[in-house]
């Protein structure tokens, strides 16, 4: 039967909680009820020929607690006159919460609106949109508010989240925190004491002005005239020094596997550097990298491909070297699985790169293929650097 059940009146109450909208609501003063629930009646056929099943169901419907029940009279060719369902509503909040068990819930949240209202009411908005992940934070609430208010009093401090002196927060919780500090900062702060280029995890300590441990970068200088003996010396450096480095290199390679990245061999007017996965956002300042030619070697997978996708963002002249269909085939026996694919869409990628990017995401080869660089033989990466030296 296709006629509505008690229990699909708790189901639409709850996609209603579970979106959001009814702890929302408290926040807005939108007002959801009194709210007609969906009712889904016997036809006027199945209530002539099906009464027994009918009348079972009118029980079943008017047994339900919390409920208001709407009926309209149906008359029966034996039987006569009777009454059945036509409308259901839930008439308040209070009730809707009564019939979910979540009224501790919302009176938690209503705690929090409260606190919001005396401390932040710039973040009521926050909670108005957020209204499950604030219930969710619920015992750690007082504290971010907290965190909110030493940010008004120390705009961009300057110091390590170490430093930041609350009672009864530590710096491994603004750590954790950082994906949510970051709604709430750019909502609660002056907009001229955030800077909007810096985004994500990674850039929040940048974002809102605090001390952050200084980005390394690791490289060997390949040409022989340019190091002071024999040995091709490993050096890291931070961020900064990095930029200002400004070799006499004409070419940049770029190495996600170290041993990879310990074997390359000398080669003039060369420079490797040890890869970071995504992390490319510490080499955007180094402006002697524009004149460069760079390649970029990383595995054959999917998120070898978004790495490379992304290395175009800060470079847009970047060349793959070593991610190509004929690679993958050669050392097929070598292949690995990928855990966990990436699905989204990449812009930057050459015809032949995101023909072979869109074959890997939708297993058309073999599901969740991953080819590591290091299982390429050596021999075939000496071969493809000769045949790009000779071509330049």
């Amino acid at each position: 039967m296709s006629w509505t059940r008690p229990r699909d009146f708790r189901t639409q109450l709850e996609k209603l909680w579970e979106r959001g909208d009814m702890l929302s609501s408290l926040v807005t003063g939108e007002s959801l009820f009194p709210r007609r629930l969906i009712l889904k009646c016997p036809t006027s056929a199945e209530m002539a020929d099906r009464f027994d099943e009918v009348r079972a169901w009118v029980r079943e419907i008017r047994a339900v607690p919390h409920c208001r029940v709407v009926a309209r009279e149906f008359n029966h060719r034996i039987l006569g006159m009777n009454s059945v369902p036509a409308e259901v509503w839930i008439d308040s909040f209070d009730v809707a919460a009564t019939f979910l068990s979540k009224r501790k819930d919302a009176a938690r949240f209503v705690a929090l609106i409260e606190e919001t209202k005396q401390s932040q009411p710039k973040l009521l908005g926050w909670l108005a949109r957020r209204p499950m992940l604030a219930l969710a934070l619920a015992d750690d609430w007082n504290r971010l508010l907290e965190i909110v208010v030493w940010m008004q009093a120390h705009p961009r401090p300057g110091v390590y989240l170490r430093q930041v002196d609350i009672p009864g927060v530590h710096s491994k919780f603004i750590e954790a925190q950082r994906s949510v500090l970051t709604e709430l900062f750019d909502m609660a702060l002056d907009p001229e004491t955030v800077d909007f280029n810096a985004s994500g995890v990674s850039g929040f300590a940048t974002r809102y002005g605090f001390r952050d441990k200084p980005l390394r970068i690791r490289f060997r200088l390949l040409d022989p005239d340019q190091t002071p003996s024999a040995h091709v010396p490993d050096i890291t450096l931070d961020a900064a020094s990095f930029a200002q480095l400004n070799p006499m290199v004409l070419r940049v390679f770029i190495i996600e596997n170290e041993i990879n990245f310990l074997a390359f061999p000398p080669l003039k007017g060369s420079l490797v550097i040890f890869g970071a996965g995504y992390g490319f956002e510490m080499s955007r300042h180094a402006n002697w990298l524009s004149r460069c030619r760079i390649y970029y070697w990383g595995d054959i997978d999917t998120h070898g491909f978004a790495i490379l996708d992304q290395l175009r963002n800060q470079f847009a002249h970047v060349e793959s070297l070593l991610m190509d269909r004929a690679t993958l085939l050669k050392f097929e026996p070598l292949w690995g699985e990928e855990e966990k694919q990436t699905l989204r869409d990449l812009p930057r990628l050459t015809p032949e790169e995101l023909s072979l990017y869109n074959d890997l995401r939708d297993n058309r080869i073999r599901k969740n293929i991953r080819l590591e660089q290091e299982r390429i033989g050596f021999g075939w990466f000496e071969a493809a650097l000769k045949r790009l030296l000779d071509s330049r």
